[in-house]
């Protein structure tokens, strides 16, 4: 007998209908065919435990499971659930009158119990856009696909509550996409504890309100990776669409810890000994790197020149186009990139280079040697470079409390109010660092002095026509901050001392 069910391929970060059909008839082997991998292969012998666990058999017959299409590789272990209900129908031990109308995916235990999988958010919009209504997925995967529209999501714990569903003997109400509330996030990083260092606060708020990529350079202990801790609290909420697009991501690498969406901007913070193919993602099963994980939140890479050369440079097309492309013999896929890049580093190896206080033990060479490992391309791409001061000590000590993140981030998400009104009619287009040339063009316009502001420091600071655009964007940034419709003299003037190219002058 033939029995025929549907799951759904992972491939990236979308999925791919997959077709399961199962034939039982006269032979004594069993046959696994579709491309499968090792992990699907080794499902047989789950499944025939499982199968015992609940009171059935696996056929000592001619089984042949097909996973169609043929000429496209299937792995992971999700397909144990289908797998086992195909062969209880096809061996005529159930009969289930409408197991073609299902899209079902579920790792087995051996003892029949469902484990959870990896990808389920992608599976139920691969699903609900080919015209299925009904999806069946381990419980602790149904909330987090239920967000998908127009689609019935049942969670199930075990392969014998599933065969009882199927055949009516039980019932399940789908679970319900639970209403996108913006949850209060207490944050245990906040600004109100740092002490002094008011510039690199400002740094901070700006970037946070225009998505801008930040570069901290300053002595070891100067709080370099402390502030950037506290980006997080600054930084606005996201949106339903911003925290489907980072669940999906985070779904297919494996990395939901609940049921529910990722509501909260992601903060990765990779070692620098981190591989190429981990930071920007690939391998032999495509899986999203960190700079994709990253996605809608921050990127922090402290210390900066430890990273290998070629690590950070394949970063520069990523952070240019908000996007990957990774290409191999074989097989070709975009992961999304959009983040925020916050990076920190030592002005030299022994981090004293034109310290106001200590003497640098580092010679010219070694100091070259060392700022060379951050290459102009790379750099011309990082909006802001701020340079961190040592903290006094009367700031240190005293009671004076600062503002709270909160308070930073009511201006950060007025400013961010205003940005999508200004970009309403472009979906791509979410905050002032993303814009194009061309809107570039139409929304910052500047005056005659700021014009010949802007020629001045083009000429002495040698910019690029990239550094002269994300001067604009600053300084557009700057403007919404202040509420101000037109990009004042002043709002350029702050946008171009966080400009600071020149290595040599780098004295944190």
């Amino acid at each position: 007998m033939l029995a025929k069910t549907f799951g759904c391929s992972v491939f990236g970060i979308s999925a791919s209908m997959i077709t399961i059909e199962t034939h039982v008839g006269q032979g004594s082997k069993c046959y696994l065919v579709g491309l499968p991998d090792s992990t699907i292969k080794e499902s047989i012998h789950r499944v025939e435990s499982a199968l015992k666990q609940m009171g059935c058999f696996f056929p000592r017959r001619k089984v042949v499971i097909n996973l169609a299409p043929a000429n496209v590789r299937k792995e992971g272990s999700a397909y144990d659930l289908p797998i086992a209900l195909s062969i209880i129908h096809a061996s005529e031990q159930v009969n289930f009158t409408d197991l073609n109308d299902w899209v079902i995916m579920g790792e087995l235990a051996l003892d029949g119990t469902l484990r959870p999988i990896k990808g389920a958010l992608a599976m139920a919009m691969e699903a609900q856009e080919r015209g299925f209504k009904r999806l069946i997925l381990p419980k602790s995967n149904a909330q987090e696909a239920a967000t998908v529209k127009d689609i019935q999501v049942y969670g199930m714990e075990s392969l014998d509550e599933t065969v009882k569903f199927l055949r009516g003997k039980t019932t399940h109400t789908p679970y319900q996409a639970e209403t996108f509330t913006r949850k209060k996030i207490d944050f245990a990083y906040d600004f109100s504890q740092v002490r002094g260092q008011q510039i690199a606060k400002r740094a901070f708020e700006i970037a946070a309100a225009g998505g801008h990529n930040v570069l901290l350079i300053g002595p070891p202990g100067a709080g370099k990776t402390m502030l950037a801790k506290r980006i997080p609290s600054i930084l606005p909420s996201m949106g339903l669409e911003e925290a489907i697009e980072t669940t999906k991501i985070h779904s297919v690498a494996g990395k939901i810890t609940h049921d529910e969406l990722v509501d909260q901007r992601p903060f990765r913070s990779p070692h620098h000994s981190i591989s190429a193919t981990a930071l920007i993602g690939g391998g032999t099963n495509p899986q999203p790197g960190e700079i994709s994980l990253a996605h809608n939140g921050v990127l922090f890479l402290d210390e900066l020149p430890e990273f290998s050369r070629h690590s950070l440079e394949v970063m520069r097309q990523p952070l240019e186009d908000r996007v990957v492309h990774i290409a191999r013999a074989k097989w070709a896929i975009s992961f999304p990139a959009n983040f925020m890049l916050v990076a920190s580093m030592n002005p030299c190896p022994c981090g004293f280079y034109n310290h106001p206080t200590k003497d640098c033990t580092c010679g010219t060479e070694v100091v070259q040697r060392y700022l060379n490992k951050i290459s102009g391309p790379l750099l011309d791409r990082i909006d802001m470079h701020v340079e961190i001061a040592p903290t006094e000590f009367d700031e240190l000590r005293g009671n004076a409390i600062g503002e709270t993140s909160a308070q930073i981030r009511l201006r950060v998400e007025q400013a961010r109010l205003i940005q999508k009104q200004r970009f309403m009619e472009r979906t791509n287009v979410h905050n002032n660092a993303m814009m194009s040339s061309e809107q570039v063009k139409a929304h910052c316009q500047l005056q005659t002095k700021s014009e010949e502001l802007l020629r001045y420091a083009m000429h002495k600071m040698q910019l690029s026509a990239r550094g002269y655009e994300r001067i604009l964007k600053l300084a557009r940034t700057i403007a919404d901050l202040a509420q101000s419709k037109d990009i004042q003299h002043i709002h350029l003037a702050e946008a171009i001392t966080y400009r600071n190219l020149d290595r040599e002058n780098w004295s944190g």
